[in-house]
């Protein structure tokens, strides 16, 4: 009998993430090269999405030819799960068939959003089946929560994403973007919770205002305006996954003029930049303004205490709100101030030393109330 494997004393989240840990490290010691890497990965499954599901073993790389899903009318899930798929299977072909032909599964294709079944081993993904397939919480999967678990760091490596914030950049875009449309793709959660002003104006809703009006029955109508679409996901999709990892870009940056700033109050960056989370990380609970270069001038801020408030830290003196120019210097005392937002939360100067004469009496302000 052969002896006991003892992965299998592992919980099962356990063992899929040791599976899928193992190529990263083989890469860091050259024993796999980077592109083989990026070969293998999208086989190996997280989870299946429900308590009876277990990882499976590694195959060889497959040649994805078609990326089907299915056809009429299309949801925002299928169309921004196509938009991960064609960036990483660019020469794939989108077919849109309900035949069962295709949606079969085989080694060519990956089906997702039509089929019945989730199983990432045979390439299908599908959640409308029952039992449907849920997170770790207990939270329904769309089509594109399977495909962005499975497909998404490869996704973001083919977006040039540092290989340092692979990790952390897939888990941020699951948590601000797949899973709203999870959620509302699965009923779990209404548009409409946005209030009526804004029901209308989710991503989703927007997407699938590009379908076309109910009395257009042209031949292949469906397909031209999900193939219109899919550009218009597309551009979403890139733009937050540039602006995700962007930020973690900066707050190696941020950190490093913390560091320089000191027990000051100001924290000084080499040019605008998201700098609210790396304050936050490095327990700068001291800093109350930023100021960086802005063009030719350069600009004051604020620091707002959370990430859904526009409250802040400290304020930029009452006396400078609405000012401009030879007004606002006057209010001031400082030449080349010019101009303070109604919202004091922003100020501008034509010089790093105005701008700094500024910051300090924002500060002393502050300090005094």
């Amino acid at each position: 009998m052969s002896s006991p494997n003892p992965m299998d004393a592992l919980p099962i989240s356990a063992r899929v993430a040791m599976a899928r840990i193992s190529p990263r490290i083989a890469a860091r010691t050259g024993r796999i090269e980077r592109t083989t890497l990026r070969a293998i990965s999208p086989i190996f499954q997280r989870f299946q999405g429900r308590p009876s599901g277990r990882p499976f073993p590694l195959r060889p790389p497959m040649t994805i030819s078609h990326l089907v899903t299915h056809s009429g009318g299309f949801h925002a899930d299928e169309l921004l799960s196509s938009v991960v798929l064609t960036r990483i299977f660019p020469k794939a072909e989108i077919v849109r068939s309900r035949d069962v032909a295709w949606i079969t599964p085989a080694k060519d294709r990956i089906i997702y959003d039509v089929g019945g079944q989730f199983d990432a081993a045979l390439q299908i993904f599908d959640h409308h089946q029952r039992p449907n397939p849920l997170r770790e919480d207990g939270q329904p999967y769309s089509s594109f929560g399977l495909i962005w678990a499975q497909y998404g760091q490869d996704y973001l490596r083919a977006m040039d994403v540092p290989e340092r914030d692979i990790e952390a950049t897939h888990a941020s875009f699951d948590r601000g973007f797949v899973l709203p449309v999870d959620l509302l793709d699965n009923g779990a959660v209404n548009a409409s919770e946005a209030g009526p002003l804004f029901a209308g104006l989710t991503l989703p809703v927007l997407l699938e205002s590009l379908k076309p009006v109910f009395d257009d029955r042209e031949e292949g109508a469906d397909d031209r305006a999900f193939s219109a679409a899919l550009s218009v996901a597309r551009a979403f999709v890139e733009a937050q996954i540039k602006r995700k990892a962007a930020k973690f870009r900066a707050e190696s940056m941020v950190m490093a003029a913390i560091d320089a700033a000191g027990a000051g109050r100001i924290l000084e960056l080499p040019m605008g930049m998201p700098f609210r989370s790396g304050v936050e990380q490095a327990g700068a609970d001291h800093l109350l303004f930023v100021i960086h270069p802005r063009g030719t001038d350069w600009a004051l801020g604020t620091i707002r205490t959370g990430e859904d408030t526009f409250a802040t830290r400290a304020d930029l003196p009452a006396a400078w709100a609405g000012l401009t120019d030879a007004a606002l210097e006057a209010a001031s005392g400082v030449s080349g101030a010019k101009f303070c937002h109604n919202g004091r939360f922003i100020a501008v100067a034509n010089s790093r030393d105005a701008i700094v004469q500024m910051a300090e009496l924002a500060v002393q302000e502050a300090l005094a109330q």
